[in-house]
């Protein structure tokens, strides 16, 4: 259970590694997804189902007790399937259905299809609302809960996310964090080209009354420093998390094209290099999830 005491950032870090590996496990067996934020996030997943930020279960998925966390950007499902499957939601070796037909693993995070999905995700801008509501009711009814809702930059040009920003300040939601994943890249190229006013959030979020952390999203240490001053904040926090699209992977990093993609036999190889993983050359049960060499 993740009230124990928090493990340490090396520890964290490895956890991070592991499941960037079976992330891109998973994508090369579906030959489809989006590796791109699965791995930009990571570490942020991480660190909540880690390092003791988040209230959570693995062995009992609906405990009463529990935080709530919602994946707004709900095509990065490939990483969070990772992260819940690490942290012993489910097998390991389910990551190798990914999107396949019958599996539990959809391209977009569903509600009741895994233990430990708790929202229904796929049209952007949604989450926000949706974590919103659920903060206003665990506020008088269990106000030691907390809810952490996870969002893409791209995400930020949709208007429900802003109605629910005004809604979440004007009402002083302090048992809510937004964690938003400025990777600077969406699907049809970066956002600075896109929409680039959107490239400047703290103050935005400010000025709807909400408090504004800028952190590294991809250095451990300032990810977690930052969920523990959200946590403790009595107001309403946004974590403005810089990270960098398909992290860990150097063929993916900063490059839009990932934002989904096909995942060749050269392409994981090169992967399992950079991620410091010991695979077999040629595809066998070392290039399933939850197998090493």
């Amino acid at each position: 259970m993740s009230t124990a005491a928090p493990v340490t950032t090396t520890s964290l870090e490895e956890y991070a590694r592991v499941a960037r590996v079976d992330t891109i496990k998973e994508l090369w067996a579906s030959q489809s997804g989006h590796p791109g934020s699965s791995l930009s996030i990571m570490d942020a997943l991480v660190a909540l189902y880690f390092g003791g930020h988040l209230r959570h279960d693995p062995e009992r998925a609906d405990w009463p007790e529990r935080d709530i966390f919602v994946l707004s950007q709900g095509h990065a499902a490939p990483g969070f399937y990772a992260c819940l499957a690490l942290a012993g939601y489910f097998p390991r070796s389910e990551l190798d259905t990914l999107r396949q037909l019958d599996s539990r693993l959809e391209g977009h995070v569903k509600r009741g299809s895994l233990p430990g999905i708790e929202f229904s995700a796929g049209s952007l801008g949604q989450g926000l609302g949706f974590g919103a509501g659920v903060a206003t009711l665990l506020r008088t009814r269990s106000p030691e809960r907390h809810v952490v809702v996870m969002m893409s930059d791209g995400e930020q040009q949709e208007g429900s996310t802003w109605e629910s920003a005004m809604y979440v300040g004007s009402h002083g939601l302090g048992n809510l964090t937004a964690i938003v994943d400025v990777n600077r890249n969406q699907i049809n190229g970066p956002t600075h080209e896109i929409m680039p006013i959107m490239d400047v959030l703290a103050d935005k979020y400010r000025a709807f009354g909400w408090k504004a952390l800028e952190i590294d999203g991809n250095t451990m240490s300032s990810v977690t420093e930052a969920l523990a001053e959200a946590r403790a904040s009595d107001e309403p926090t946004v974590i403005v998390s810089h990270t960098v699209t398909g992290k860990g992977v150097p063929y993916m990093e900063g490059d839009y094209h990932w934002h989904h993609g096909r995942i060749s036999n050269d392409l994981f190889l090169e992967a399992m290099k950079a991620l410091n993983e010991p695979v077999s050359s040629t595809p066998d049960d070392t290039w399933r999830p939850g197998v090493g060499a």
